[in-house]
């Protein structure tokens, strides 16, 4: 790598990783306020919360770096333009290829920092945010019992707490439980209480009260008075059940090796498929995109005054790529044609790009009827500019 190349190589890598670093605080402040109810509520610690947004964070990558590298390369190939640099070397028999080989091997190594990131770390990451969000629902669920008042925890089930205790216990309760479990209502009045999980699920243990429920063959009042006493939660107040993980929650091991034993397993078989498929198939945006930039910034003639035009075509291109590829990629989940489509929208570009960037573009240029084609459409071009100032 030459010194030219060495310099480019720096220039954009620095842009690249200071605008990824921009877009991701941007986007984990978004995600953050996912997170910032839940962490209230529960009463969670400021841990808890900064922990659950960054395991948030790394699947977002996989549109925060191809994003970041086609701006740096719109940003510093325009501005080398516009200071000569590139000029220069274009005097001294610089190829187009050979001015994009620094940004084209950064866009390599971004690529294999994707497959990465899409392969292993964003789907570990994912299921672990998952996991900290039930964690969190089961060991905080007590404190979703507000002091003074009826907490209505599930249908059929009212808990109220006079005081929440020093030591983390529940003082003075009173639980009302008409659901359909129990023959009749029952209403447990307690000195204290607390919260305990199971691997059966969430409980609340009593000490020293009373059960009172209606005998309805005789219509008598029954009470029971006990020194402790064990009350069911439903499933909803915040027990850590084994819960079956999405396909973007799985490694792509993971995703090749379904449990043929697991019924979710087999039903989602297509969805396994699909995911997989993306996560090979993605990282290729970032060469993609960035050989879309580089083919509208190095090919053709050099405008010192500026490129706008070439730079929103090339943004325009991006997005428009990017679009369809997120609708072949809901296509996919119901037609192969989808998985097809994807693969052309990735590969396609790359591929077409890479052609007219390379050796063997340029030599077709060369050829005498290939320029005296360019001569017409630019002479054509020009009495049209000139025929609307007249």
């Amino acid at each position: 790598m030459g010194v030219f190349d060495r310099y480019l190589f720096k220039t954009l890598l620095i842009a690249t990783v200071f605008i990824a670093v921009v877009l991701a605080a941007i986007i984990f402040l978004t995600q953050s306020l996912r997170f910032l109810e839940l962490v209230i509520n529960a009463g969670a610690s400021g841990s808890a919360f900064w922990l659950l947004t960054l395991l948030a964070l790394p699947r977002f990558f996989e549109i925060i770096l191809p994003i970041a590298l086609l701006a740096a390369i719109v940003f510093i190939y325009n501005r080398m333009t516009m200071d000569s640099e590139l000029v220069v070397m274009r005097a001294i028999g610089a190829s187009p290829a050979r001015l994009a080989r620094p940004a084209l091997m950064l866009a390599l190594g971004v690529s294999v920092v994707l497959l990465i990131m899409t392969a292993w770390l964003a789907p570990v990451t994912l299921a672990g945010m998952q996991h900290l969000r039930q964690v969190i629902k089961a060991q905080y669920s007590s404190l979703l019992f507000r002091e003074g008042v009826f907490n209505a925890v599930a249908p059929g089930l009212t808990v109220y707490m006079r005081e929440r205790l020093e030591n983390g216990e529940l003082g003075g309760l009173m639980i009302h439980d008409t659901r359909a479990q129990n023959p009749t209502p029952v209403t447990v009045i307690a000195k204290r209480g607390v919260m305990v999980a199971t691997d059966s699920g969430q409980q609340v243990v009593v000490y020293e009260g009373s059960r009172q429920a209606m005998d309805d063959s005789t219509g008598n009042l029954t009470r029971l008075d006990f020194d402790r006493y064990l009350i069911d939660l439903p499933e909803g107040s915040g027990v850590v059940r084994q819960r079956w993980r999405e396909p973007e929650e799985r490694t792509l091991f993971e995703l090749f090796r379904p449990d043929m034993n697991n019924e979710n397993d087999r039903a989602n078989r297509r969805d396994f498929m699909v995911e997989a498929h993306r996560r090979i198939i993605s990282p290729f945006l970032a060469l993609t995109y960035s050989v879309i930039g580089l083919a509208f910034l190095l090919l053709g003639p050099v405008d010192r005054r500026g490129q706008t035009r070439r730079i929103v075509a090339a943004i325009a291109a991006v997005v428009g790529i990017q679009g369809l590829y997120l609708a072949a990629f809901n296509m996919a989940q119901d037609h192969i044609g989808g998985i097809i489509l994807m693969d052309v929208l990735v590969l396609g570009p790359l591929l077409l790009c890479g052609y007219l960037l390379s050796g063997a573009s340029e030599a077709m240029r060369q050829k005498p009827w290939c320029r005296t084609l360019s001569s017409v459409f630019v002479s054509g071009a020009k009495n049209t500019k000139a025929g609307g100032a007249a």
